[in-house]
């Protein structure tokens, strides 16, 4: 099953759009047990922001993230795994009764020609209890007219849920819906947020007021 697009207004400068295509695997004619104890969520997700400043400025900026990336996830608590990774605590999620705390583990690969990569790495000593997590993701730095700089950014995400017993027994479409609804919010949610938060940090870090008029 596939998901129409569906549009969601950012906290960008203009009237971005998060634009989302969301797919279940799973058999439509019917959902055996077997298969539902573990299930794969994919989602795909692109957006870009705009920061009112230059290509190199915007650059310097993100290369340092180790001075602001903790402060700008939260509330989503952050332990750096060595120079360029980290362990994040996603916050709580569930339906049903069924609640997911997603920890993953990111790192940044080092940048080129003002591209970012990130992927899923283990986090020490740490078990995921029954869900698993691939992350990749590509951030470019554009410079556009007038000193502007767009931060476009794609994800590709795949959510693996091993499912209680309780939850094998309901409906295959209303799991998937609600699969689907979920991972959606995830992502909606963090990155609006973290999106504004980046924005605010980096105009904060130039001395410069916050351009609140753009972001409308």
């Amino acid at each position: 099953m596939v998901i129409n697009k569906r549009e969601y207004q950012s906290l960008d400068v203009q009237e971005s759009t998060l634009a989302i295509a969301a797919s279940v695997s799973g058999d439509d004619s019917g959902f055996k047990e077997a298969n539902l104890s573990q299930t794969k969520f994919y989602g795909t997700y692109q957006d870009c922001m705009k920061m009112y400043a230059t290509v190199e400025q915007v650059e310097e900026y993100f290369n340092a993230h180790a001075s602001w990336f903790s402060r700008c996830a939260e509330p989503m608590k952050v332990n750096p795994l060595g120079e360029n990774a980290y362990a994040l605590a996603v916050g709580k999620f569930g339906a049903f009764g069924y609640d997911v705390e997603p920890k993953i583990g990111l790192e940044l690969s080092v940048p080129q020609d003002r591209k970012y990569y990130i992927r899923t790495i283990p986090v020490p000593d740490y078990q995921a209890p029954g869900y698993e997590v691939d992350y990749k993701s590509s951030t470019q730095l554009i410079s556009d007219v007038d000193g502007i700089t767009r931060v476009e950014w794609e994800l590709e995400l795949v959510v693996e849920l091993h499912f209680p017993r309780f939850i094998q027994r309901l409906p295959y479409s209303l799991i998937q819906s609600t699969g689907d609804r979920i991972l959606n919010q995830i992502v909606r949610q963090i990155s609006r947020r973290l999106t504004h938060k980046v924005q605010k940090d980096f105009y904060q870090s130039l001395n410069i007021p916050f351009p609140d008029h753009k972001h409308r």
